[in-house]
């Protein structure tokens, strides 16, 4: 028999040599002009010509082609994002309409991304969207992703896909998906380097450099981050690299090698009282307190435990593109190994998760009239394989103790997508279209030892441990498959140049990931799972929850308008889902895991509205409107409460003054009016707030700018974000602080 690590070893060298192999096959055949865009029908056009900056016809390409598309979609370009200092994904996607991001702790973190509720409740937030770069995931092969991994500062434009629009890309979540398109040599040639710093020890260096020549180019970029933090226990680093190299092997082919990194630790700050936010939002918690011997503010003892994350990935891909007179062929294949080191409060303990995936991507797409922005037919074929060793250890107070756990974790999801976009006359176009998906979820318990160890300490006194027990093995392991058929149909109406209408009806299935399917269970935020009793060491429990859970499913219809009145532009759409089987993560009154479960039945309803204007020469502004109904329906326990986490309005302003050609000023708005449910009883709630940015830019001389930010300048305490419990107790740590007054500055230099 092959030894354990020896078949680890193989089976990690046999994905890595496919990863290489496929991409060096894809090698005999893109164009050093191309951004890597998943729009439908190809990689985006840039500009023949060489110009400073950005080519403008990648993104003119990717919006025409975005807004053609029957169903939620936007766009997101780097002068959106001017003057913003330590741009996170929250930054990015603030302005976007129909897209949530709340803020954990601040940094280069684990903010809650949701689209359409998709994925809302777990924390940290790992599935419900397929996150991509270069039309390449960072999602591993079970569908979780680190969302921290995502970096919008190295990408020139990011296309966001609500719901169904996204199948199109191999994806059939009911979230969507989001592509960050990095810069190449062609679009961004010559050296950029900037630096910025400012509040809470922030401090960011970037350099980029790009170019070409004759029928190659290539672009390389760094970044280097850090951050003290808002909080006590609030500190965050982030170094990435970014590269790619493309060629142009004839009229009709071209290819791009893509190669990155990222590594990615941050403070898990974790959550506060309601007491401690509005008091000392800056501080951190350290557990409950008994009081007559009942344990009251239940919450995980953060400075004991000093949870921690450290995220690693390694990316290598490549996409090549062919056209054929009106046939295009788009292949994408590439490899990832991510590293993820997760220390969580007692009740988890340590987490090492490290493996890799392969993705293989075909497209092919037919269109005989280039007047019309979609394809008449295009195909998808996604394929994703991947395996994982996970290992749990005991949180010793922050440090590595006895392993209790060790899994062999092996995905795969392989999804078809196939649809038409026929012309009827009239400026009517009917879109329909079928994806096919087929995912597996195999868990291997290589654990070993006839008994799993537990740790506690004193509830009276919690640095104090109490006596280590044990529990008897019970396996984990589990062999699940899911197929699901997801057919959809779209259609756009044209009657004017100026505005388009759209309306959709579709389909959704998403499997669940391995951290749905296999849970550490029975702790207290004084010891380990199994061990749901600190003072007793040989009570038996289970320490981990492995449930049968089902796909999720949702129908949904929508409908919207994407038009311009005067000097206004206006994006605007509403939708509704009968949503099946929603997976929801949820956890007990002390904010310890309960693991995943389907919920019978939900119902999600959302407007999305976006609007943007250019007042006068000077003036210009923009609004982002998102309204959120998630509940459930006729629940037996929860009736019809609102699902929780899940703000009921989310608004996003800004207007920007240009002082001189050289000077601008703007002003920015978040605000989340109302209350937000903590839990699903509804019983716990968080207040709204509104929040407002000032910043300004400069440019000193073309190649030369400056610019300044004020964040939060009326140092507004307030909750970005709140764990999310089946049932809270009013009490509870479960408040996430946003940050305090801020203030920045940056300088760009261009060569």
């Amino acid at each position: 028999m092959t030894p354990r690590g020896q078949a680890t070893t193989t089976r990690d060298t046999t994905l890595l040599l496919a990863g290489l192999a496929v991409a060096g096959l894809a090698a005999a055949t893109p164009d050093p002009a191309r951004a890597q865009s998943a729009a439908p029908g190809a990689a985006v056009l840039l500009d023949a010509v060489t110009v400073e900056g950005r080519g403008d016809g990648a993104e003119a390409t990717a919006r025409k082609r975005l807004e053609a598309i029957p169903g939620g979609t936007a766009l997101v370009v780097d002068e959106d994002l001017a003057g913003k200092a330590n741009v996170t994904v929250s930054d990015a996607l603030a302005g976007v309409p129909g897209v949530v991001v709340q803020n954990f702790f601040g940094g280069n973190d684990q903010p809650r991304i949701q689209i359409r509720g998709s994925g809302l409740q777990q924390n940290p937030v790992e599935r419900g969207i397929l996150a991509l770069q270069n039309g390449l995931p960072l999602n591993r092969a079970d569908g979780s992703y680190i969302v921290g991994l995502a970096n919008p500062r190295q990408a020139e434009l990011t296309e966001i896909y609500r719901g169904y629009t996204a199948n199109r890309l191999g994806a059939s979540v009911l979230g969507g998906a989001i592509n960050f398109v990095s810069p190449t040599g062609s679009s961004a040639p010559g050296v950029r380097l900037g630096v910025e710093g400012g509040s809470f020890g922030q401090l960011n260096t970037t350099a980029q450099a790009g170019g070409r020549a004759g029928n190659l180019d290539g672009l390389i970029q760094f970044q280097r981050s850090r951050r003290d933090g808002f909080r006590d226990y609030n500190s965050s680093e982030r170094t990435g690299f970014d590269a790619n190299v493309g060629a142009t092997l004839s009229d009709t082919v071209s290819t791009r090698f893509f190669a990155g990194y990222t590594d990615l630790p941050f403070d898990v700050a974790g959550p506060l009282t309601r007491q401690l936010l509005n008091a000392r939002p800056e501080s951190v918690f350290t557990g409950p307190t008994l009081v007559n011997g009942v344990a009251t503010n239940p919450g995980p003892n953060v400075v004991r435990d000093r949870p921690q994350r450290e995220a690693r990935q390694f990316r290598v891909g490549n996409r090549t593109t062919a056209t054929f007179g009106s046939h295009l062929l788009d292949v994408a294949l590439g490899y990832t190994h991510t590293d993820d080191r997760f220390r969580f409060p007692v009740s988890s303990g340590i987490r090492k998760t490290e493996g890799g995936d392969v993705t293989a991507v075909a497209r092919y797409a037919y269109n005989p009239d280039s007047n019309q922005p979609l394809p008449l037919f295009e195909t998808t074929v996604r394929y994703v394989i991947g395996s994982a060793d996970r290992e749990d250890y005991l949180n010793v107070a922050g440090s590595q103790g006895a392993l209790f756990g060790r899994s062999r974790m092996d995905a795969s999801t392989l999804a078809l997508h196939s649809g038409f976009n026929v012309p009827l006359g009239a400026g009517v176009t009917l879109s329909p279209a079928v994806t096919i998906t087929h995912a597996t979820r195999e868990n291997d318990d290589t654990f070993g030892a006839a008994r799993r160890p537990t740790i506690a300490f004193n509830p009276a006194n919690p640095r104090v441990a109490l006596p280590a027990g044990s529990i008897p093995t019970v396996g984990t392991g589990y062999d699940r498959d899911y197929t699901g058929v997801s057919p959809s149909l779209g259609a756009t109406w044209k009657p004017h140049p100026d505005h388009t209408l759209f309306a959709a009806v579709s389909r959704n299935f998403e499997p669940p990931t391995h951290d749905d399917l296999i849970a550490t269970i029975n702790g207290t935020p004084n010891s380990s799972a199994g061990r749901p009793n600190p003072a007793q060491p040989a009570f038996i429990s289970a320490a981990y929850r492995t449930p049968d859970l089902k796909a999720q499913t949702a129908t949904t219809v929508e409908a919207g308008w994407r038009g311009r009145l005067g000097v206004v532009a206006v994006d605007a759409g509403t939708y509704y889902s009968w949503v099946k089987n929603e997976l929801l993560s949820l956890r007990d009154v002390t904010g310890v895991s309960l693991g995943a479960v389907n919920a019978d039945q939900t119902r999600h309803f959302g407007v999305d509205l976006g609007l943007t204007a250019n007042l006068t020469d000077r003036l210009s502004g923009r609004l982002a409107y998102t309204f959120q109904d998630f509940r459930f329906h006729d629940d037996p326990v929860r009736g019809g409460n609102r699902l929780a986490g899940a703000p009921r309005h989310v608004i996003n302003a800004s207007a920007r003054y240009d002082v001189t050609p050289a000077l601008s000023v703007q002003a920015e708005v978040d605000w989340y009016p109302g209350k937000t449910p903590v839990d699903n009883m509804n019983t716990v709630h968080t207040s709204g707030y509104a929040t407002v940015d000032l910043r300004t830019t400069y440019a000193v001389t073309e190649r030369v700018s400056v610019y300044g930010e004020a964040r939060n300048i009326f140092d507004k305490t307030y909750a970005s974000s709140t764990l999310i419990v089946d049932q809270a107790s009013a009490t509870q740590a479960v408040y996430l602080p946003g940050d305090g007054r801020a203030f920045y500055a940056g300088l760009k230099v261009n060569f």
